[in-house]
């Protein structure tokens, strides 16, 4: 039983009486922890000991493996610890910091994608002027565009999601302080705050879509870039699934589910897909 006296945080539900479904998930969640860092790790010290891969992709590589290291570490120890544990509390502070770096690393990760996709066209359609145009200045500058951007979205989408009245409603139906979950425990009309949601989610898919030439019509291009491309597709398939709908389409059952695939998943994929690249 959850204790459900007022203690100024939340109540993380996860999947309430379904304890079997709840011991199968978080033992596929552990098992694709354990890749994701396993192969995170791997992308981010390989490129270091040899001097052949001192090339930008890996540089953005890299940085993505950084990104999905502390993606799915800000996620999973919680998760865990919610499902074989019976404290299901989380205080308000914490719930606050994780919601904080969920939208900042995914916002820095529709950004590192749209600029992975510039960097493979530029490496495919212009391969003479690909090391002058890529230059490390300009490869730093594009990272640190996209840590600068994700931390102003964090900034200003976190604490209006966090400051919603719930009307004491403190029981977030999900496994993590995630901000959909925390919109719909809101008691007032969060029309406004589900469309920001929503046009910031299409703003990020079209940069990277608009950006994805490099599979036009080549033959080349598509060998060069078929990783990139599953990536893409897999990471913004499930945000379009996920978000862009009309209302509560997902069941919340349903919803938790494809969170769990978009937010552990898709970052532990990342690496065994990027080992033809």
């Amino acid at each position: 039983m959850i204790n459900d006296s007022y203690f100024g945080g939340f109540i993380l539900l996860g999947f309430p009486g379904r304890p079997q479904l709840e011991m199968i998930i978080s033992g596929a969640v552990f098992f694709f922890y354990t890749i994701a860092l396993i192969g995170n790790i791997a992308i981010i010290l390989v490129p270091l000991l040899d001097e052949r891969l001192q090339i930008p992709m890996y540089f953005f590589l890299r940085n993505l493996a950084i990104l999905d290291l502390c993606y799915t570490t800000n996620i999973v120890p919680q998760m865990l610890v919610n499902v074989w544990g019976k404290d299901k509390k989380i205080s308000f502070s914490s719930c606050a910091f994780q919601l904080f770096i969920d939208v900042t690393l995914c916002t820095v990760e529709c950004m590192l994608l749209g600029v992975m996709s510039y960097d493979r066209f530029n490496a495919v359609c212009k391969p003479l002027h690909y090391m002058t145009i890529m230059s490390p200045q300009l490869c730093q500058g594009l990272v640190i565009m996209t840590w600068i951007i994700g931390i102003i979205n964090g900034v200003i989408l976190s604490p209006y999601a966090m400051s919603l009245p719930r009307c004491e409603n403190h029981h977030l139906d999900h496994y993590f302080c995630e901000i959909s979950a925390m919109v719909k425990i809101a008691c007032v009309d969060t029309k406004v705050m589900e469309e920001i949601l929503i046009l910031v989610s299409y703003s990020f898919i079209a940069v990277a879509v608009l950006k994805i030439k490099c599979a036009a019509g080549r033959q080349k291009a598509f060998g060069t870039c078929s990783s990139y491309l599953i990536v893409v597709s897999i990471f913004y398939g499930t945000v379009i699934y996920m978000y862009i709908q009309p209302g509560n389409s997902p069941s919340q059952d349903e919803g938790k589910l494809l969170n769990i695939f978009y937010s552990i998943v898709t970052h532990s994929l990342n690496p065994l897909l990027y080992q033809q690249a």
